[in-house]
């Protein structure tokens, strides 16, 4: 049974998120300037997006009487994390219109399936091979030579789920490190830069990218992201294209992110395509401030059915992500002229755990 379009949906709405973290949070607050009602679905009583939302169930995302619940009382739903089960994708897909769609789920949840499916489009990935077995891990590395990178192929982020593999690493151990899941060995990139491109594509297929962004990480998470990236024009539009082939081969609805690295081939700079993130992003927080229409904006107009904002920056930006104690300065960025604070609502500030971030707009 195919679920109806919303061409309708209009202020006054209902939208559902299966997830209740800072994402949603963020997506929720900005819901609510375009006069729509948010609905919010997860298992943890104290997630922080239920503190900025019209409704919310507790639950589990395999709860099928409250998934009914849920899609009786919302008129779409969209989610704000990749790993929502695939079952939980289905029983919704047949009641309600879910945007970003079960085949963006399925394809991006396996680090596998989406190397494949970029690579069949014709775009440039890092090398990689499937590794089900320590034989396989022994195979590929043989292959792709060291260093690599071993990733499972599914619920790996912010450097989870990962291990390198240098000169003299034991094979066997690295194996064993990610619980000898069914993984990606993916070879070495020496990459000059990391950047993205975050974007969005409507229900009639209309297509919106902000600019590149340049991305910094600290033990695997991101730190800082700074807008425009140093990047060749030319390379820009070739990512931003990318991003659109990418958006229009997986039919998608609402805002995604395309991570990429920027290596050096013969003198000229190229994009080479590491991630697809079925959602908004951390490397787009700094749209809140720095951009004509927020990439949470720009979600909500997705996925109801309004059309897309414009996605121009207001100067140059740099976005700061607040880990674990970092968020315990918040006076300090306060007091910072120019700086504007966005702190997520939880309650303990462990390490590595993402409590807010800060932007910085620089006018031109």
């Amino acid at each position: 049974m195919s679920p109806p379009v919303p061409t309708g949906l209009a202020p006054g709405a209902m939208l559902g998120i299966l997830g209740g973290g800072q994402l949603a949070r963020m997506i929720a607050l900005a819901a609510a300037d375009l006069g729509i009602r948010c609905h919010i679905f997860a298992p943890e009583a104290d997630s922080p997006a239920f503190d900025v939302a019209a409704r919310h169930t507790v639950a589990d995302y395999e709860d099928e009487a409250a998934l009914a619940g849920f899609a009786a009382a919302v008129d779409v739903v969209t989610y704000e994390f990749e790993n929502v089960p695939a079952a939980t994708a289905s029983f919704l897909t047949g009641r309600i219109p879910l945007h970003p769609g079960a085949r963006a789920l399925a394809i991006t949840q396996d680090r596998l399936s989406e190397k494949n499916f970029v690579a069949d489009l014709g775009l440039p990935v890092a090398p990689f091979r499937a590794v089900d077995t320590l034989a396989d891990l022994e195979a590929a590395v043989a292959e792709l030579g060291r260093p690599c990178v071993l990733k499972t192929r599914r619920f790996g982020y912010d450097g989870k789920g990962q291990v390198k593999i240098a000169r003299g690493s034991d094979l066997a151990e690295a194996h064993e490190a990610i619980g000898r899941f069914p993984a990606i060995l993916e070879g070495f990139v020496p990459f000059l830069r990391e950047v993205s491109v975050v974007a969005a594509r409507g229900l009639d297929g209309a297509f919106a990218a902000f600019d590149v962004c340049e991305n910094e990480h600290r033990d695997h998470i991101l730190a800082f992201t700074r807008i425009p990236a140093n990047l060749s024009a030319t390379a820009c539009d070739v990512a931003i294209d990318a991003a659109r082939r990418i958006g229009e081969a997986l039919g998608y609805v609402g805002v995604f992110a395309v991570e990429m690295f920027v290596i050096e081939e013969n003198g000229a700079e190229r994009v080479v395509i590491n991630e697809i993130a079925p959602r908004v992003h951390n490397s787009g927080h700094w749209t809140s401030e720095g951009a004509l229409t927020s990439q949470f904006h720009q979600h909500v107009r997705a996925v109801c059915g309004f059309p897309l904002g414009a996605t121009a920056r207001r100067g140059r930006v740099e976005m700061e992500n607040l880990i674990g104690d970092a968020a315990l300065r918040w006076r300090e960025y306060l007091s910072e002229p120019g700086a504007h604070l966005h702190l997520y609502g939880k309650r303990d500030a462990r390490p590595g755990r993402k409590m807010g971030h800060v932007t910085r707009v620089i006018p031109e």
